[in-house]
């Protein structure tokens, strides 16, 4: 699909942080898909650069790197095997996050700042790094914040304060960057079936109390209009798609089945 009607024009290059697994990953397929160059990274350098070679088994198209979002050394290095892989760069799209559920009376401090760093440290480092390489290809930024960041839940203040963070930092990109020819936009997700809701306890819980995983899931769906969490592939489209969306800048696109509405 051309740019007009959104979806990335083949052969373009593009950062996708996070890709080891979940949304990243089916992110970064969604581009090889529409034959793009991407590179994949996440903090598991081991787990980008198997889904890498997964995706790409030729190894033409993809590369992994080990990138921890929240170090500006690790941006710099990003940037420099982006300059000697492909010498430019088209589109961004920040998908690294991390689960931080807890009550406000039990949230340590350390776990409150790490899902600040993970989900607006990275996304401010890495536009900063990369500024100069989507300037000169009139490139964009694609940021996956989340529902929990415009509807409070109980027992993830973390978890809701850093992506309503996100949300304000993408639209103040938006502003910032669009007189320099970069596009910024956000998805803003529900529920999507991840592997992390594996590293949440209560989940493990839900899945006892209803009795298989399918049914914790449609469980936790009960407030979601469509009835169940989207996919991953679901949201990778959507990222693919205004990544391409060349009239779109400042967008929040809701990827949640209603939840929100």
């Amino acid at each position: 699909m051309t740019a007009d009607g959104g979806g990335v024009a083949p052969g373009q290059v593009v950062l996708v942080t996070g890709a080891a697994s979940g949304i990243g990953r089916a992110t970064a397929a969604a581009f090889l898909a529409a034959g793009d160059d991407v590179l994949l990274t996440d903090l598991d350098g081991e787990g980008a650069a198997a889904t890498a070679r997964a995706l790409d088994p030729g190894g033409a198209r993809a590369r992994g790197l080990a990138l921890d979002v929240t170090a500006p050394e690790a941006w710099a290095a990003a940037v420099d095997l982006l300059r000697a892989w492909r010498g430019r760069l088209d589109v961004l799209a920040h998908v690294a996050g991390v689960a931080a559920a807890a009550s406000l009376a039990e949230q340590d401090l350390a776990g409150w700042r790490r899902a600040f760093a993970v989900h607006v440290d990275g996304p401010l480092l890495g536009t900063q790094a990369c500024l100069p390489l989507l300037r000169a290809a009139s490139g964009s930024v694609v940021h996956v914040a989340s529902a929990s960041g415009k509807r409070a839940q109980a027992g993830a203040a973390a978890y809701c304060a850093s992506k309503a963070a996100l949300l304000m930092l993408s639209r103040v990109a938006a502003r910032e960057l669009a007189p320099l020819g970069v596009r910024v936009n956000c998805v803003v997700p529900g529920g999507v079936r991840t592997p992390m809701w594996d590293a949440q306890p209560f989940f493990h819980d839900l899945v006892a109390e209803t009795g298989s995983v399918d049914a914790a899931y449609a469980a936790l769906a009960s407030d979601t209009p469509l009835g169940r969490f989207c996919t991953a592939e679901e949201v990778a489209a959507a990222i693919v798609w205004l990544a391409g969306a060349s009239g779109v800048a400042g967008a929040e696109l809701a990827v949640d089945g209603a939840y929100g509405a």
